[in-house]
């Protein structure tokens, strides 16, 4: 069973997704995903143009907005604003373990001035900590 973590009511975040994940996000309502995992992280796992392929196949939208361990910058924030804004349904977002994906939908969110603290809530009822990006979100929520 697929690990998808409800961040809101139209954003999921989960760990590295498999092909066959595609289709259980797709019965879940998933309309968009966003894959926040740069290709060769685990060169096992499937890469960027697979899950891609799959998404098509099944309808879906994608996008791929890979996340580093540089961390993040002001472009991918940006990113995926746009890319949750264009969402037609649910979103799934994705890396290694789903923290990345947390924490860049945290700064979007921030940036579109939810609160630090019901953005930080809601990604505790995820199971996810913000605390990393919890500067960056006061500052981002105060613009």
């Amino acid at each position: 069973m697929p690990d998808f973590r409800p961040l809101s009511d139209s954003v999921l975040a989960s760990p590295q997704i498999s092909i066959e994940d595609v289709a259980n996000a797709k019965n879940a309502g998933v309309a968009l995903i966003i894959n926040n995992r740069p290709d060769g992280e685990d060169p096992s796992a499937p890469q960027s143009a697979d899950i891609e392929a799959a998404a098509t196949a099944a309808g879906l939208a994608y996008t791929a907005i890979p996340v580093g361990h540089s961390g993040f910058s002001e472009v991918q924030v940006d990113q995926m604003i746009a890319a949750l804004n264009s969402a037609q349904g649910k979103t799934l977002a994705y890396c290694r373990s789903g923290t990345r994906s947390t924490l860049l939908w945290a700064l979007a969110q921030a940036k579109n001035g939810i609160s630090p603290e019901e953005i930080a809530l809601a990604a505790m009822k995820a199971g996810y900590d913000v605390s990393p990006v919890r500067p960056m979100l006061d500052i981002l929520s105060s613009k």
